[in-house]
């Protein structure tokens, strides 16, 4: 199994908590789990992190059964849609976007 999640290291702005939220699960979700090939999707919003750790607003999590399956994904009409949505949600944020890819070592 492969693991690619994308790290929303940074802040959300001031009182667009509620927004931020609404807007992933609106417009965003939807489209991450069009992705071909995606086994599962996960969201997760920040709430603690231990003293001087980095701030992560927001971790997305997508399991995909093979790297082969997650190049398709990547490649694929509906990613390159959810790029461009994804434009809409970094005006309620102040921070930078990174993506790490896992190996599942026991699942």
């Amino acid at each position: 199994m492969i693991i690619r999640q994308a790290y929303f290291e940074g802040r959300i702005q001031k009182g667009c908590e509620d927004k931020f939220k609404t807007y992933v699960a609106e417009q965003l979700l939807p489209l991450w789990q069009e992705f071909p090939g995606v086994l599962e999707v996960r969201v997760l919003h920040g709430t603690t992190r231990d003293e001087g750790a980095p701030t992560y607003a927001m971790v997305l999590s997508m399991k995909f059964d093979s790297q082969g399956a997650l190049t398709k994904a990547l490649e694929s009409s509906v990613r390159h849609e959810s790029r461009e949505v994804t434009n809409g949600l970094m005006a309620l944020f102040d921070g930078r976007i990174h993506h790490h890819i896992f190996e599942v070592a026991h699942d």
